[in-house]
């Protein structure tokens, strides 16, 4: 299987973090851990496994 690295989702590009889960709830967990450092999160389900896409927007320091 190959896995794509990059995806758009309602427009906006998101990065798999490069996990394969087969556990649904680590992946939970993973996506929570992941919203409270600011990203958005999204679960792609694949037949018993499970991937996620992040995205954070990068703020240009001044």
């Amino acid at each position: 299987m190959e896995i794509p690295l990059a995806r758009k989702i309602a427009g906006k590009k998101f990065l798999w973090d490069g996990v394969i889960y087969t556990n649904r709830e680590e992946a939970r967990q993973t996506m929570e851990s992941y919203k409270q450092d600011g990203f958005e999160v999204h679960v792609i389900p694949d037949e018993d496994k499970c991937l996620l896409y992040t995205r954070r927007v990068a703020v240009a320091s001044q």
